[in-house]
């Protein structure tokens, strides 16, 4: 698949991995042309995250998992 100039295949929209840095998380989402916009959310807490060194990485795990559990409860 192809999507904004990006080749995904099933195996990368269906097990992504557990953590990502920042930045790649906003292209991953599509929002690489609003990487302020993702990093508000990962300041303000939106987004779980974890800094490990000089990097802040995104816990794509535990965001998928909040995000199935209020699916759930909806």
């Amino acid at each position: 698949m192809d999507v904004e100039g990006t080749t995904l295949s099933l195996k990368d929209l269906l097990s992504p991995p557990p953590v990502m840095p920042w930045r790649e998380f906003a292209d991953w989402i599509r929002m690489s042309d609003e990487h302020e916009v993702v990093w508000g959310w990962i300041r303000n807490g939106y987004i779980p995250s974890h800094k490990v060194g000089k990097y802040v990485m995104v816990n794509v795990a535990l965001l998928t998992q909040q995000l199935l559990e209020k699916e759930r409860r909806a």
